[in-house]
């Protein structure tokens, strides 16, 4: 059963930090050195020095980037920059957005404390891989801070909408508690309304205690590493209740139904690559796929849109422009028996195991390590990096469907990275949760 709970959340103080625009920000892993420094420069008391700080030549282990969000933390609660929340509560967060197709849509969305659970529980579910470095990089934060900074954003099957509803009910006429634009992602309006009401927070508690196969969408290394800061504060405080915060992450949940849940596709652009021309892919690429050239990026584009379950289709750009159909899709049943049907379906998986590594030799290994390949949400920067000679070429993919995902993640089946991008991003600095030694729930 899913376990969640109302809990004191600590928020910026806008009396005292002004424009909340500007103290928010990306989550972490997509906040690069220059958009460091641009959070920086925005204001003194920016979330980015908890989630990311600057890391300097002279740090040790006594003063460094983990031991320096901690002491920003305490003096900017301290000098009352961040305020905790009377009492406990539920937080809705909406983020209203238009997509290309010039559709405004708005994602809802409510943050709680979540019992963690294990992945073979059933609880929660993965659905891509992680790496053992950014999790090494979140547990030092984690152990250095015992704050959740940020939201993990976690998927929860409701197809009759009865959660949405008790919120919406709570927040009828209310204006936001909170309500900016994130700076460097303007055209996302983000709204936090704060819901303290006993009678919601019991019923949506009740709503949600049966649910099992939650799906965590973005945040997986955040989700493990709570795992290993709750063994290690198991063994050090073993006489612990069940509600000490340690046993709980701070997460942002929302309805695998939600007509606002939306997955944008993630381009691989091969750059420093020389093993093969992009006519030798092409050449390579015949043996599995049905090899077409198109005219320009619309005949890609609407080729692309007609692919189903059984016809998977995946753009090829050199400069010009490829359309690529898998001959047949029993070709991965052969060549990967021992990965479920549902993964041997996934364009990515299509892709990573037939393209980047047999035809182009690429191993897993120099795929972790981004050796010859970046990940690009905006496929116009994809295509200028090749126009540019500055990358050999791009793969052009489609939208993974939120039900590929459900079915891999039910089948224990973990996705190849960057296989989903669920937009807009979660910013972080709306709300933040103790998870220290002596915090309680409830």
């Amino acid at each position: 059963m899913a376990t969640i709970a109302p809990f004191r959340g600590i928020r910026y103080n806008p009396h005292k930090v002004g424009d909340l625009s500007r103290v928010v920000s990306q989550p972490y892993d997509r906040i690069g050195p220059d958009l460091q420094a641009r959070y920086y420069d925005l204001h003194p008391y920016n979330i980015v020095r908890l989630i990311r700080g600057q890391e300097y030549e002279d740090d040790t282990a006594e003063q460094n980037v983990y031991t320096r969000a901690r002491d920003y933390y305490g003096s900017w609660l301290d000098a009352g920059y961040l305020l905790r929340d009377l009492a406990p509560a539920f937080y809705v967060y909406h983020q209203t957005f238009t997509l290309p197709d010039g559709r405004e849509l708005t994602r809802k969305a409510f943050i709680a404390a979540l019992q963690l659970a294990e992945f073979s529980e059933g609880i929660v579910l993965p659905h891509e891989r992680t790496l053992a470095g950014p999790k090494v990089d979140r547990l030092n934060l984690l152990r250095a801070t015992a704050f959740n900074f940020e939201l993990i954003f976690m998927l929860y099957p409701d197809p009759d909408n009865r959660i949405n509803a008790l919120f919406d009910a709570a927040i009828a006429h209310r204006p936001p508690d909170v309500n900016v634009r994130e700076l460097f992602e303007q055209d996302v309006q983000q709204r936090l309304w704060v819901v303290s009401d006993p009678q919601v927070l019991a019923a949506v508690t009740a709503e949600m205690a049966p649910k099992t196969g939650l799906i965590i969408a973005d945040g997986h290394h955040r989700y493990e590493t709570a795992l290993n800061y709750r063994a290690e504060m198991r063994q050090k405080y073993p006489d612990a209740p069940a509600n000490a915060a340690f046993h709980y992450a701070l997460i942002s949940f929302v309805s695998m139904d939600d007509p606002g849940l939306i997955i944008l596709p993630t381009h691989r652009q091969i750059h420093s690559y020389t093993a093969r021309t992009p006519a030798e892919i092409l050449e390579g690429a015949a043996a599995y796929f049905e090899v077409t050239p198109l005219a320009d990026r619309a005949a890609l584009e609407a080729a692309l849109a007609q692919a189903t379950a059984d016809d998977r289709r995946i753009g090829f750009y050199d400069g010009r422009y490829f359309l690529l159909r898998l001959k047949d899709p029993t070709i991965m049943d052969r060549l990967v028996p021992d990965r479920a049907p549902e993964w041997r379906r996934l364009d990515v998986s299509i892709l990573h195991e037939l393209l980047i590594e047999r035809v182009m030799g690429i191993t897993r290994q120099q795929v972790e390590a981004k050796e010859y390949l970046d990940y690009f949400r905006n496929l116009d920067q994809a295509l200028a990096g090749v126009d540019a000679g500055q990358a050999l070429c791009v793969f052009i993919l489609n939208p993974t469907r939120i039900a590929e995902v459900k079915a891999c993640s039910s089948r224990g089946e973990k996705m190849p990275q960057k296989s989903t991008d669920f937009y807009p991003k979660m910013i972080s600095g709306l709300v933040l949760m103790d998870v220290g030694a002596g915090e309680r729930l409830g």
